[in-house]
């Protein structure tokens, strides 16, 4: 039974791109035990995957700010020394960044990776192989060409995330009582860079076209000034509320029972595709060539990434899904 490390530590959206790629592997290697190398924030997601036997943990993002510490030092150690001693065969690096290189570093076994000109940096002694994969891809099927080339088969059937969420994790929460039994919308309106945001006063006229249809809107949040951005939209957005703060487990739950969910280029976006969710994607400042919402039927981009899409190319996305609201 092989053991296999994967290394695709971050961010959100770029491990919900990974998840077919294990798919593959569990498909063409029934037997094989597949371990995940991930950031301490993202530690939940591989786990979502009933292929993921476990799930590495790392912190690269806190050790980066706190490098002089000894405690830092001392904690490194402690995870190089797991990870070495899970005696791997194959490790297969999707990230192709230094910080996923030096993850790879700490394993043994046999280290795949894309080459130089297939990634930002140039990783070559740090695998025992690497691969020219097409930039040009998508993310999804760039994760799946290398896993596939690296290790022998072939990934020419459609993606398959195979990734599920436990409904039981938020069913018994006092929040999701006024939800229970009722079809609900999530609107992920939160992104990191300002640029990808969708104008406030579109996911006002896009809520009360969804509360027409019956919907109930739940906006959540992960930051003060997402926070802050869900409490006005509900004070504008009749049948929403504002769930507490969820961990990505949580999310995901949320996400898998939704009736529909429209998002700005975000993690949570892909995430609710992957789950086949009917999900909208916003992108209103990247291209989504390479990074759009992807894999599932239900799953439809809206934008070029030049601008911020009009409010009718939204709609008229929902309505193509006939959805019978």
């Amino acid at each position: 039974m092989p053991r296999i490390l994967l290394v695709k530590t971050s961010s959100l959206g770029d491990i919900v791109h990974n998840f077919p790629m294990v798919t593959d592997v569990k498909r063409w290697i029934p037997d094989a035990e597949i371990h995940w190398a991930v950031e301490e924030s993202f530690a939940d997601l591989p786990a979502l995957h009933p292929g993921v036997a476990q799930t590495v943990t790392v912190a690269l993002r806190r050790w980066r700010r706190l490098l002089l510490r000894p405690s830092t030092w001392k904690e490194i150690s402690r995870v190089r020394n797991a990870i070495r001693s899970q005696r791997y065969d194959i490790v297969i690096d999707t990230q192709g960044l230094l910080k996923s290189a030096l993850v790879c570093l700490c394993a043994t076994g046999q280290k795949f990776g894309y080459d130089w000109k297939s990634s930002r940096e140039p990783l070559r002694p740090f695998y025992s192989k690497t691969y020219a994969i097409p930039r040009e891809m998508h993310a999804v099927e760039r994760n799946r060409l290398l896993a596939a080339t690296a290790l022998g088969y072939s990934a020419g059937e459609k993606a398959e995330f195979g990734i599920r969420a436990d409904s039981e994790l938020i069913a018994s929460e006092d929040w999701f009582g006024e939800l229970q039994g009722r079809p609900y919308a999530v609107f992920l309106h939160a992104t990191s860079a300002e640029k990808k945001l969708w104008p406030e006063h579109q996911w006002s006229k896009l809520g009360a076209y969804a509360a027409g249809k019956g919907l109930r809107i739940v906006l959540p949040w992960a930051s003060t000034d997402e926070h802050l951005r869900s409490s006005r939209l509900a004070q504008l957005i009749p049948k929403s509320m504002v769930p507490p703060r969820l961990g990505l487990d949580k999310v995901a739950a949320l996400l898998g029972g939704s009736r529909l969910v429209v998002g700005v280029d975000t993690g949570l976006t892909h995430l609710a595709a992957a789950l086949a969710a009917p999900t909208v994607g916003i992108f209103a400042a990247t291209n989504p060539t390479r990074t759009g919402v992807y894999g599932s039927d239900k799953a439809v981009t809206v934008g070029t990434g030049e601008s911020a899409p009009p409010l009718s190319e939204v709609l008229d996305a929902i309505r193509r899904m006939e959805l019978a609201l």
